[in-house]
């Protein structure tokens, strides 16, 4: 059994794999890591592309696209590893990158997931959208990262390289404890894709772990690989999955005041569409309320089979909106925002 399993979800992304496999393969395995890939139904001949030019490298196949959340749970399911490492097929590696991620979950069993810094792989210097430093969330469920606020995203100048506890590590790459993942479930598959890793992070807060961000670790994301980030799926399903989240998780006190703010800010993201004429957008965000409520009745069983599981919803969310603090206060950067935030 491999220490170590680094796991590259893909679905049609023959060309990343061209382009950053290779690095993968050269960068991570040894004696005891391996790098694993699990195709979601691929119709774009990544699977013979692989298997002609890594022909050593496991592939796991499925029938058709699973979703990442779903696609993942599969997968881990059929790998026997202490540490599984979640790798988008969009990112490049860099040498050394995951030691320090490693040696980190390995020297602080209480710390379940962690990841490194993610920065652009289209401008080097600046974070990535969907990671950044570490992720973090507000009040009424937005998340947002050291080095990116909504879509304001920094420049790296080191501001960000101490290591950190952070509320959630971003799914593009994340380490994640074995243990850790299967005591609290890995991946909710009802969120097929998008912040599934942000309601894993909360499960794991709620279970007594850290999730903690590790600087000496670096990657460079593409981002928007499969989804862009205007794609009014993409924005379906952040709104739906963004109910979702608060439900399963907030403490009973909190929940339902919570929630109905929530929808109200949901309600000015509907004008704000509108104004720009994104229609499509606007429809999204109705559908994504609608499903929320048809679905009620799952994520009342949801919240109640985590309680039976030790991993009741007690983790209270900052008294900070970050809405206010971006579009009213100015404060467009994670230091202005979190001030005393000392990690």
């Amino acid at each position: 059994m491999a220490r170590t399993a680094v796991v590259i979800l893909n679905w049609n992304g023959l060309d990343f794999l061209r382009k950053f496999l290779p690095k993968v393969v050269d960068f991570t395995t040894d004696d005891s890591t391996t790098a694993i890939v699990a195709d979601n139904g691929s119709t774009d001949n990544s699977c013979s592309w692989i298997s002609e030019n890594f022909p050593n490298l496991k592939l796991i196949r499925f029938d058709s696209n699973l979703g990442f959340a779903e696609g993942y749970n599969r997968a881990l399911s059929e790998v026997e590893a202490e540490y599984y490492v979640l790798l988008n097929s969009d990112i490049e590696v860099t040498p050394g990158w995951i030691k320090p991620l490693i040696n980190h979950l390995e020297n602080n069993p209480d710390v379940a997931a962690c990841q490194p810094k993610i920065l652009s792989f289209q401008k080097k210097d600046y974070f990535e959208y969907g990671g950044a430093a570490g992720g973090f969330i507000d009040r009424y469920g937005f998340t947002y990262c050291r080095g990116r606020i909504f879509g304001s995203v920094e420049k790296d100048t080191s501001q960000y390289d101490d290591p950190a506890e952070i509320f959630w590590s971003s799914g593009a790459c994340m380490a994640v404890r074995a243990e850790a993942w299967q005591k609290c479930g890995g991946f909710d598959p009802d969120f097929f894709a998008h912040m599934e890793e942000v309601d894993l992070c909360w499960r794991f807060h709620n279970a007594g772990y850290k999730v903690t961000f590790i600087p000496d670790s670096v990657v460079f994301h593409v981002g928007g690989g499969t989804l862009g980030y205007e794609s009014p799926y993409k924005t379906y399903l952040n709104f739906r999955n963004s109910l979702y989240l608060l439900y399963k998780n907030l403490p009973e006190k909190e929940l339902h005041k919570t929630l109905f703010l929530r929808k109200l800010f949901d309600a000015l993201a509907v004008l704000m569409f509108f104004l720009k004429g994104q229609v499509r957008n606007v429809s999204s965000v109705f559908k994504a309320h609608a499903d929320y409520y048809r679905n009620l009745a799952f994520l009342r069983a949801k919240r109640k089979a985590l309680v039976g599981k030790g991993i009741k919803p007690q983790y209270r969310l900052p008294n900070k909106s970050v809405v206010f603090e971006f579009y009213l206060k100015g404060n467009k950067t994670f230091n202005r925002i979190n001030k005393n935030y000392k990690g």
